[in-house]
């Protein structure tokens, strides 16, 4: 499960003092921990696409810090984040491509917007941007 990878790998950044890991694959457990804490008490188990959702939010929450140091100039901060990022994206699906999106679209009989989001989110959930799945059956 992706989740005892996550506590694995933020073991392995402890033994090797790597802060920066750390504190990226903390805060993405504290949250995973959180949730699953809210599922249980709905009668739910955590599943890997929720773990996903999770770290697709941490890296979102990276991009919106890393423009906000690359404005004020501060490369050093740009680093440590990109860094962050990268050890959080190797836990990520491999993501949909837009030729495979198109690919999936065209064998819709109905390629109205509703049923082709309802497909994507229903089957591939956390393996797409649906924005990307938006603009693609938009332009067919």
């Amino acid at each position: 499960m992706l989740y005892d990878e996550l506590s694995k790998a933020n073991i392995e950044a402890l033994k090797a003092h790597d802060k920066s890991s750390r504190a990226v694959l903390s805060v993405v457990l504290s949250r995973v921990k959180m949730q699953k804490i809210e599922l249980e008490a709905s009668g739910k188990e955590l599943t890997d696409n929720d773990v996903v959702k999770v770290i697709t939010k941490a890296l979102k929450e990276l991009d919106e810090e890393k423009a906000g140091y690359e404005r004020v100039n501060n490369q050093e901060e740009v680093n440590s984040i990109s860094n962050q990022q990268q050890v959080l994206q190797k836990y990520l699906p491999k993501m949909l491509s837009e030729d495979e999106i198109r690919a999936e679209i065209n064998k819709f009989e109905d390629k109205s917007i509703p049923s082709v989001m309802k497909h994507f989110k229903a089957n591939y959930e956390g393996k797409v941007d649906m924005g990307l799945v938006n603009k693609v059956a938009r332009s067919i």
